[in-house]
């Protein structure tokens, strides 16, 4: 590292919210002097910490007014809060509609809240490419609240907690059949449920709902880094405001449990180790993508679907070649 400080270092450390819009642009693009760049940033940044909620539930549940209900009451606490929402793409065009800061338009006029709508760009997980690093970012910046809005519950949907220290799951009130479609691997990792809508004529239905999944987590079995009663389900309504607070009592008590148990810190650095494996698969599938690789893999595959050499030979062939190919640049 050489002496040389990024522009944007400065006032997103300061917490100025164009620097840190800047900056996630930054990482987000796909540039190679943007990505040469965005990374001399992210080694400059200070070591703060904030606490990361990662929250997914099925489409329709109502994300988005809990995050802006939920949002207020933080900040009405006064504490600083970030939203990472992450958008579906287009499979055709590659399109992302981006239109959090619509659906969350008090939240976002917030003068203690940052929204930032990022599109997945068909990234696996319910999260986009580069939300780990707009995490670090938001962090540096000075917020006590990361939330970090998922696409929708997927069978591979559960890397958003990877990247979280509380995954919480938000569903809608349901009877026994919508129970049984609910994954049991993002039931595993939840930390807390929330059945959202309970209120008006969905009220009691709610209640059943939260008593079910109550009694499916009770079978399932104990996690080592949770206290007593955890995980749990617990019922709340984004429209009228009932159980946030009793929500948010509930997240704090568990992130300082974890906290004072040493799993928080833990739990930290595995993710740092896990985000370092990925980043460095990421980066090798990269060199496929040079062209004389590409031109080689065209011409093996040839081979292969003629017949001339099996699979598995043609496969050891290429990684052989690989193995003393020179690095080259993206670009």
């Amino acid at each position: 590292m050489t002496g040389y400080l990024d522009e944007l270092t400065e006032p997103l450390v300061a917490g100025n919210r164009r620097a840190l819009s800047r900056a996630i642009t930054l990482i987000e693009s796909s540039r190679a002097d943007h990505r040469d760049r965005a990374v001399r940033l992210l080694g400059e940044l200070p070591p703060r910490q904030a606490l990361r909620i990662g929250l997914s539930g099925t489409p329709g549940v109502g994300k988005s007014t809990f995050i802006e209900a939920f949002g207020k009451l933080l900040t009405g606490r006064g504490l600083k809060v970030a939203v990472l929402a992450v958008d579906p793409s287009s499979t055709r065009s590659g399109g992302s509609i981006l239109g959090d800061k619509t659906r969350m338009e008090t939240l976002s006029r917030d003068p203690n809240a940052f929204i930032r709508p990022s599109p997945s760009q068909a990234q696996l997980g319910g999260v986009a490419r580069r939300t780990r690093e707009a995490i670090r970012l938001c962090e540096a910046a000075g917020f006590d609240v990361i939330l970090i809005e998922t696409v929708g519950v997927g069978q591979s949907e559960t890397l958003v907690a990877d990247m979280s220290d509380l995954f919480i799951l938000l569903l809608a009130p349901a009877g026994g059949d919508e129970l049984q479609g609910v994954k049991r691997g993002i039931m595993e990792i939840a930390d807390i449920i929330l059945v959202n809508k309970a209120d008006g004529e969905l009220l009691s239905t709610a209640r059943r709902t939260v008593a079910d999944y109550s009694g499916a987590l009770r079978l399932m079995r104990k996690r080592p880094n949770d206290p007593e009663g955890f995980p749990k389900a617990l019922p709340v309504s984004a429209y009228v405001g009932d159980g946030l607070e009793k929500a948010w009592e509930n997240m704090e008590y568990l992130a300082e449990w974890r906290r004072e148990q040493g799993h928080f810190d833990g739990r930290r650095a595995e993710q740092a180790r896990g985000a370092f494996l990925a980043e460095l698969r990421a980066g090798l599938l990269a060199r496929l993508e040079a062209p004389e690789v590409q031109r080689r893999m065209r011409a093996a595959g040839d081979a292969v679907s003629r017949g001339e050499v099996a699979p598995e030979t043609a496969a050891v062939q290429m990684l052989d070649w690989l193995s003393t190919y020179p690095a080259q640049d993206p670009a």
